[in-house]
């Protein structure tokens, strides 16, 4: 095979245009700041195309991304948004397309396929939608799934073992890093610092479960009266969680923090997490919690149970088992030694298997590859397939235990 070299291609650096289908707040904008953050500069050069302007892409221009383009991202997705793509990728010099959610899979799957260039979709939930299995089988886009439920649904849809890969969110464990909260949370909802502080963190949406942390919160409440709950994060069920708390008689202890600027602030106020999510990949609110050795409770839906060792670095329970969450919040309450022997647990997890850096390095090397195949990390041909690090079964195998 004839070697191919990297060096002379605009400074030896691959041109990636990121499609993103949302420019709010959430765990996949989190999880692209992240990404982008510890994507390296000197090998990577980034362009991006988003829905609308917003904080989120004030702040990829603050990361160093190249430009941000805002056109439309809808399901079925206009000729001046295909064409814009296209133009973008010719522009730029784009050697891989890589798309955040289903309708900005099927925009960069579309210009993808018209341009001849390589497609690749990060699926940020637990299941691959029908939307995105179509434009995958069609145009022959590379998945990245981030928990094994996504990896095996997909395998099971159709799509081919050389076509997916599992890589798992991570964080900055030096950013999130156990007693950094100056009190400024439990200051801000009247909390004193001696109150036991239970917390929620995320969208205030069906999806996030918010309404059965407070079914969960009720219970408790009637064993537990001593106990604030704080919820962290905002949106369209906010109003509607209000008035469950009104018409539960939780006012005094139920508190609506909004968004928070600092994550990292929040875990450290709290003595444990709940997540009950309804739906979720690997939660990065999880992540960040444990990475501040913060214990967590959690539904047992798509990626959590791979997050949390049960009885060791927090507690699980079943799908939608909100009663079997307050259980496990009263359980976590009454034995402040177990609570206490979970924090360290729970950080060195996060430690060893979801770091943000080696695993963003793992999607970097699956980017070359699908860029340039046949071509490593130092520009010159070699016979090798895949690097091992990036394969699912190698992944699988790494995080039983």
């Amino acid at each position: 095979m004839k070697s191919i070299s990297l060096a002379g291609h605009r400074e030896g650096r691959i041109n990636v245009l990121q499609v993103i289908g949302n420019a709010g707040q959430g765990g996949m904008e989190n999880y692209i700041e992240n990404f982008i953050s510890h994507l390296p500069a000197n090998q990577f050069k980034l362009t991006c195309i988003c829905p609308y302007e917003s904080p989120f892409t004030a702040s990829l221009r603050q990361l160093g991304v190249e430009e941000v383009y805002i056109t439309p991202i809808l399901d079925d997705p206009a000729w001046r948004s295909i064409q814009l793509t296209m133009e973008v990728a010719r522009l730029h010099q784009i050697d891989v397309l890589h798309a955040h959610m289903p309708k900005a899979h099927i925009l960069a799957g579309l210009s993808g396929c018209l341009i001849n260039k390589p497609v690749v979709a990060t699926l940020h939930g637990m299941n691959i939608s029908s939307q995105e299995l179509g434009i995958t089988r069609a145009v022959g886009s590379h998945l990245i799934t981030n928990c094994q439920e996504g990896y095996t649904q997909a395998l099971a849809m159709g799509v081919l073992a050389d076509h997916i890969n599992l890589v798992r969110n991570g964080v900055d464990t030096a950013v999130f890093t156990p007693g950094r909260s100056n009190g400024e949370l439990r200051n801000k909802i009247n909390v004193p610092q001696g109150a036991p502080l239970v917390g929620f963190v995320g969208r205030l949406e069906h999806e996030k479960g918010p309404d059965l942390f407070l079914r969960a919160v009720d219970q408790v409440h009637q064993v537990r009266p001593d106990v604030h709950f704080a919820i962290v994060g905002d949106g369209i069920m906010r109003n509607k969680l209000e008035e469950m708390c009104a018409h539960l008689g939780l006012d005094e202890h139920v508190h609506f923090a909004g968004w928070w600027t600092n994550n990292e602030d929040i875990y450290p106020a709290l003595d444990f997490l709940v997540h009950t999510s309804r739906s979720d990949g690997t939660s990065l609110v999880l992540l960040e919690a444990m990475s501040c050795e913060c214990p967590t409770v959690g539904l047992a839906v798509g990626g959590v149970p791979e997050i949390i060792e049960n009885e060791r670095t927090g507690f699980l329970a079943g799908a939608g088992d909100w009663e079997g969450i307050a259980f496990r919040i009263i359980q976590l309450l009454d034995q402040p030694e177990r609570l206490q022997s979970m924090k360290a647990a729970a950080r060195n997890r996060v430690k060893q298997h979801f770091d943000v850096a080696a695993n963003t390095g793992r999607i970097a090397e699956l980017m070359r590859h699908i860029a340039f195949p046949g071509v490593n990390g130092h520009g010159y041909t070699n016979n090798s397939t895949m690097p091992q690090e990036t394969n699912t079964r190698t992944s699988f195998n790494n995080l039983k235990g």
